[in-house]
């Protein structure tokens, strides 16, 4: 029995693909074999011995310490495009609304006092003040073209913009995915410098913190537009809160609400809204119990964070999986000590991601726990386990 702790709610259409006789799912557990979350921070919680996986109902692992984890050989999963049009969306939602100035004359119109006469009267006379701009022909730069900026850029393809793509680490599949009329450049600066919209969708890292920062807000464009619906810090505040004070920037609409940017004019923020649908929740769930389901049954890794995708079909052999530190002969060493107790390998899969590595063995008879313990002690070795 597989036992599944979740620290957030978790769409039950999702949770629903654990076979109820094999898995156990609480919010209760004290030691798990795999956790479910969704925005729940675990930077301080205890990590409990029994821990073999851990799965993000999203994108983002701000929220995880992958660092711990993938020092204990703890594969995290995300679900990257699982909420993507959800996104999409409400990017779409945004520049409509600051091309158009809805929350200010909405703020506007409810603030109206007096008869309906009266009020028709000042509708009049303050339109004047929210007077807005159109989509078609304004140019969009989608910084970060992964399965949610390539989306966003498509549908402003859609609308009769022109698009600026900037992504330094775009993949075959969503260069495929991609409008070909989008105008990819290797140069963030022209990206920014040349829109009159600019939204991002890029992981919050050590290079992406401040991305929009003083220096590069001073540059824009007269009247731009800033969206941010990836992560608190990729945009600066102070320098967005300068942008919109000096009329640099027109407006900015992100969905990471503070005490310094939650009442300045201009700015609108929203509750982390983001993927915040029930088709993007369950998309996500669903995602995220097939990886768990899969890992924990057959060792198999699709869409970790910081182990390689490893994915080998089940035949008849008794299957192995060990992540390890991504070292020379470590393979050798572990193929030699089988070979020594009499193992003949049926097949085998080894992959590396950056310092570390991943390896699915099949065998042609059951292992026991001295020969599972004695790969555990070949140095380098993180994790091993037997999926009988």
């Amino acid at each position: 029995m597989y036992k599944i702790l979740t620290l957030n709610n978790i769409s039950q259409r999702g949770l629903d693909r654990f076979p109820k006789k094999v898995f156990e799912i609480s919010n209760e557990l004290t030691d798990p074999d795999a956790i479910l979350l969704r925005s729940f921070k675990m930077h301080d919680y205890p990590v409990p011995t029994s821990l073999k996986a851990v799965g993000r109902a999203g994108a983002g692992v701000n929220n995880i310490p992958v660092d711990e984890f993938t020092k204990k050989g703890i594969p995290v999963f995300n679900t990257p495009g699982a909420n993507a049009n959800a996104v999409a969306e409400i990017v779409l939602t945004a520049m409509l609304m600051a091309s158009r100035n809805v929350a200010q004359a909405w703020e506007f119109a409810r603030n109206l006092e007096g008869t309906d006469a009266e009020i028709s009267k000042q509708v009049e006379s303050g339109k004047k003040n929210f007077v807005g701009m159109e989509l078609p022909g304004k140019t969009l730069s989608v910084i970060g073209l992964g399965a949610i900026g390539v989306k966003v850029a498509n549908n402003a393809m859609a609308l009769g913009m022109n698009v600026i793509g900037y992504d330094p680490l775009l993949t075959v599949d969503r260069a495929l995915e991609l409008n070909s009329n989008v105008n990819k450049t290797s140069s963030i600066d022209e990206a920014l410098f040349s829109a009159d919209y600019i939204t991002f969708h890029v992981p919050l890292t050590d290079d992406t913190k401040n991305l929009l920062n003083d220096t590069r807000v001073k540059r824009l464009k007269e009247n731009v537009i800033v969206l941010n619906f990836a992560r608190e810090g990729i945009v600066n505040e102070d320098a967005i809160a300068t942008g919109i004070e000096s009329g640099r920037v027109y407006s900015y609409i992100c969905d990471f609400p503070t005490n310094k940017l939650k009442n300045m004019n201009r700015v609108v923020t929203l509750p982390h809204l983001g993927a915040s649908t029930e088709e993007a929740e369950e998309n996500c769930a669903v995602m995220v119990v097939d990886q768990i389901k899969d890992f924990l049954q057959n060792g198999n890794i699709t869409n970790s964070v910081n182990f390689p995708e490893v994915v080998m079909q089940r035949g008849e052999g008794h299957r192995i999986s060990i992540a390890n530190s991504n070292v020379p002969n470590i393979v050798a060493q572990i193929s030699t000590l089988l070979s020594n107790s009499g193992f003949n390998i049926v097949d085998m899969l080894n992959r590396s991601k950056k310092e570390y590595a991943y390896t699915l063995l099949d065998v042609d008879k059951e292992v026991s726990s001295e020969i599972l313990e004695g790969i555990r002690k070949i140095t380098g070795v993180l994790a091993v386990r037997y999926h009988k």
